[in-house]
């Protein structure tokens, strides 16, 4: 879930009686009624480690706080975890160091987050008066292929999608996008775009934005 960088130390899940040492570069971490056996471990290229939602836990506090999302975003992205086990994982670490944004992060993923940048117009944006119950990453067939939607109001039949700073400044990204927006357009699905730069710094004119094309989106209203 993320590049190993020089130094980083080993750490060791262990049973409580276990009497393996901290020694340089392996850190152990006794554990409590942790059991050598499945549920509590699995057997990856034959070496017995820790279920990975149970590990994303146990290496939170371990992380420089700006590299603790990455991970967990990842894993539940690539479908390697959901955050409901993650949320059963983190219960059974009650003293947690940084514990509640560990929780809160699970709970966006919950809410159909799937990064920082959606995590960020989730808090800051596009919650509060006016705004819809978005649905988030909705599965669309079209044709013979089936896309996603960052935020779909589906009264409104209106999709914002959240683009990144990096991936839809490709020239290429760009027309993939249009292309999608176009085939929308054929089902009736309005598709508005923001840029990173104003999702973060024009926070309030993208809510009037938002609000102000939903409004004329609502059936009975005559744009």
């Amino acid at each position: 879930m993320r590049p190993q960088a020089a130094g980083d130390l080993v750490h060791l899940s262990a049973p409580a009686s276990a009497s393996l040492r901290t020694r340089p570069g392996l850190v152990v971490h006794r554990r409590r009624n942790l059991s050598m056996a499945p549920p509590h471990v699995v057997v990856r290229r034959g070496l017995t480690v820790t279920r990975l939602e149970q590990a994303l836990v146990d290496s939170w506090p371990t992380l420089p706080p700006a590299e603790r999302r990455a991970p967990v975003i990842r894993a539940v992205n690539d479908w390697l975890t959901t955050s409901e086990r993650l949320a059963v994982a983190l219960e059974s670490a009650p003293k947690l160091v940084d514990r509640g944004a560990l929780r809160t992060l699970v709970a966006r993923l919950a809410d159909g987050c799937r990064s920082p940048l959606e995590i960020w117009g989730h808090e800051h944006v596009f919650t509060g008066p006016g705004m819809p119950a978005f649905r988030r990453q909705v599965p669309m067939r079209l044709g013979l292929r089936t896309i996603y939607l960052d935020m779909f109001a589906e009264r409104e039949r209106v999709n914002i999608e959240l683009d990144g700073s990096t991936t839809h400044g490709d020239p290429r990204q760009r027309e993939i996008d249009l292309r999608r927006d176009a085939l929308l357009a054929t089902i009736g699905i309005l598709v508005v775009r923001f840029a990173h730069r104003r999702l973060v710094h024009e926070i309030d004119a993208v809510r009037r934005e938002t609000l102000a094309i939903l409004a004329t989106r609502r059936p009975g209203v005559i744009a």
